[in-house]
């Protein structure tokens, strides 16, 4: 009754099955290990000392901004230059604007600094003159798709779609910093913005997607098991009915 299951038909079926239902576990083991990944960051995130309790060090030592550097106290020293808004930023349920002044620092480059967040239609406040020395957490250049990121153009002239050094190489002559800081004692008039999280620490959609996609994956290796199943049972019932000769 059951030599069929030696037909080639069948012995194509079964290589199928037996490639197809690894590769589904597999695929789901690893979207599984992703989320896990995430879970492990976001708590790791929250253990860590929030930005004020650390000693401010040299911005250069914390280059590239990674992990284990976004969100750490930066120090860096120089002069401030031109000014930019960064509009469509909320903060406390508000929509505003960064105010995002460059700090052309002593090693000759460029930062961006976030002195702070200013309500819509608000003064900008100017930014000191002479030499000064700029704290604040540390943060990655912002990218198009960034959580809360417009980077559509046609915004009037001193203003940004986002804060990153390609927003910016056109608009100064000076080497930019692929790195920015928000200052955590902003000027008055200014509200303090908080440091983001760091890339891939938050547990936000994407890393829930990637549950998701965990539960399809082993949803395929059952499916894939059921209809093998499907087929055999069909293939014995007909097998049944040619013996019965109908």
């Amino acid at each position: 009754m059951y030599r069929f299951l030696r037909t080639p038909r069948w012995w194509g079926l079964h290589v199928f099955v037996l490639l197809a239902i690894p590769f589904c576990v597999f695929m789901g083991s690893w979207q599984l290990g992703k989320f896990e990944e995430r879970v492990d960051s976001h708590r790791e995130a929250e253990r860590a000392p929030g930005p004020g309790t650390l000693k401010a060090e040299p911005l250069d030592s914390l280059l590239p901004v990674d992990k284990e550097t976004s969100g750490r106290r930066a120090r860096a020293s120089g002069r401030y230059g031109e000014q930019f808004l960064v509009p469509g930023r909320q903060l406390d349920g508000r929509t505003g604007s960064y105010v995002l002044t460059l700090l052309r620092t002593d090693g000759g480059k460029t930062l961006p600094v976030v002195r702070g967040w200013l309500p819509s239609g608000a003064e900008v406040p100017a930014p000191p003159s002479g030499e000064v020395t700029v704290e604040g957490a540390l943060q990655a250049s912002e990218t198009v798709g960034t959580k809360g990121v417009d980077a559509a153009g046609g915004l009037p002239e001193g203003q940004l779609g986002m804060i990153s050094a390609g927003a910016l190489v056109n608009l100064v002559p000076d080497e930019i910093y692929d790195a920015w800081v928000t200052v955590t004692d902003a000027p008055e008039g200014l509200t303090p913005v908080p440091a983001a999280a760091a890339a891939g620490t938050s547990l936000d959609l994407k890393a829930f997607q990637n549950l998701g996609y965990t539960a399809e994956w082993f949803v395929f290796a059952g499916f894939v098991a059921f209809m093998w199943f499907r087929f055999l049972r069909r293939e014995v019932e007909a097998s049944k009915d040619a013996a019965l000769g109908l």
